[in-house]
């Protein structure tokens, strides 16, 4: 019998790096893997499945000898073990690439692309594609919780990707997504985010259009038609049969949860989900679904099991009367539509807004002035402030005594505590662990 395929792999313990450990593990390679920061809950994850991490990116890893080297885009020029694969001029590729050529290469790809709601449509997808028998491959971003898993490959011809517009590698400055070679493509929206890689909006509207000329003539691209940047995007030149959705033409959804396609009803939703940005985003999600034969009845069906995915408006907990939640939210549109729609659920009812802003794009203070307008809905802002290297104080001066800033963790729970009162909903955001302040507070409350 020939001994499995071994690939190593710098930067395992990130997400989508984690993703592809753990996919191309279950494919029968052997993988390793190395991280400056090994910790869980990525590293147990990992290593549950029989991954071997290393701590650090010491030259003595080249010793493993692996068939290739798979690079992450956390790795920089400058990176002891990368300068030293670089020097003996051993084989080395990026995860997106990797990833294409080796598994994704048979396969009918659904890729879901967007500065927001990536890892909600794509998890709705999966699930779709899995309730109507589908058996879909996945790699998420986040842990949708009808799977309890982020990532795996299967027998069956289609895999649901989530299709990031960040840089892929440090020595391939393209869009990840340019290397799925979708035949099914969601462009669910497109704002100016990743400042520290796009330094316009226009910029990254050239990495989607990229993605749209790789899409092939027999595929679908289901995009938003509320976005001028797609319209842009499109205007550029497409070769593929386009559907919208939420625009009165192609799909739609009414503030009844009545689905139409091409103003003809195809159905109702009944489900927990809040938000627009979620009724929007289960209409990329159907129409994506259809594509792939699955009659939009089973996919309302579907979305009404739908779980939602891990750190999307999720309960941590309720002390006294008192709900704390946490939320992947971090840029200013994603804050505006999380406290909007928790405002739609719970009505009058008092919202403790809670802020990291810690994206690299909010550390750089480029989102700043938009931060007030985001969180209107909000009875009280709290702010973090800790590693920021612009004046958030400033920044939310505008709302006088209703924003309170705070560089200090401990110090922010205590005075969160203090303003809380029975029958709030504190609404933590933030797109990192953010000190694990959410037990902090439950235990604060209590």
């Amino acid at each position: 019998m020939s001994k499995p395929k071994h690939i190593h792999i710098l930067g395992i313990c990130g997400t989508f790096m984690g993703g592809i450990a753990a996919i191309a593990k279950q494919a029968g390679y052997r993988v390793t893997g190395c991280d400056a920061n090994v910790y869980p809950p990525m590293s147990t994850q990992l290593e549950a499945q029989g991954i071997e991490l290393i701590t650090g990116f010491g030259i003595e890893q080249l010793e493993l000898n692996p068939d290739i080297y798979v690079i992450g885009n956390v790795v920089t020029r400058g990176n002891p073990l990368m300068e030293e694969i670089l020097n003996r001029n051993l084989p080395y590729v990026s995860g997106p690439q990797w990833l294409s050529d080796t598994l994704l290469r048979d396969k009918w790809v659904l890729g879901v692309a967007g500065t927001h709601g990536k890892t909600t449509t794509a998890s709705m997808l999966a699930w779709i594609l899995e309730h109507a028998g589908l058996n879909p491959g996945f790699l998420i971003g986040g842990v949708p919780q009808n799977f309890d898993i982020s990532a795996r490959i299967t027998e069956s011809p289609f895999f649901v990707i989530e299709a990031d517009e960040y840089d892929t590698a440090f020595f391939d400055k393209r869009s990840k997504f340019v290397h799925y070679h979708p035949r099914t493509v969601i462009l669910n929206n497109l704002e100016f985010d990743h400042a520290d890689i796009f330094a316009d909006l226009t910029a990254i509207e050239t990495q989607f259009h990229h993605l749209v000329r790789t899409v092939p003539g027999n595929g679908l691209i289901v995009s938003n038609g509320r976005e001028q940047s797609l319209e842009r995007v499109l205007k550029r030149g497409w070769w593929t049969p386009v559907e919208t959705f939420g625009n009165n033409e192609g799909w739609d959804i009414d503030a009844d949860n009545h689905i139409t396609l091409n103003g003809e009803l195809q159905g109702v939703l009944h489900w927990d989900l809040m938000g627009e940005h979620n009724r929007m985003n289960a209409l990329a999600a159907l129409a994506a679904a259809r594509h792939a034969g699955v009659p939009v009845t089973l996919g309302l069906e579907a979305l009404g099991q739908f779980k939602n995915v891990k750190r999307r408006m999720e309960v941590k907990g309720i002390v006294n009367g008192i709900t704390v939640y946490d939320d992947f939210a971090h840029h200013p549109t994603a804050i505006a539509t999380t406290v909007a729609g928790l405002r739609h659920k719970i009505g009058s009812a008092r919202i403790l807004a809670v802020l990291e802003p810690r994206s690299n794009t909010m550390k750089l203070g480029v989102m700043k002035d938009a931060l007030p307008g985001s969180l209107k809905d909000a009875d009280r802002v709290f702010c973090y402030s800790g590693n920021l290297g612009w004046d958030a104080k400033g920044a939310l001066a505008i709302m006088g005594d209703k924003a309170v800033v705070i560089d200090d963790l401990d110090a922010l729970v205590k005075v969160i505590a203090t303003a809380a009162r029975p029958g709030d909903h504190i609404l933590v955001m933030s797109n990192g662990g953010f000190g694990g302040i959410h037990d902090k507070l439950l235990k604060k409350l209590a």
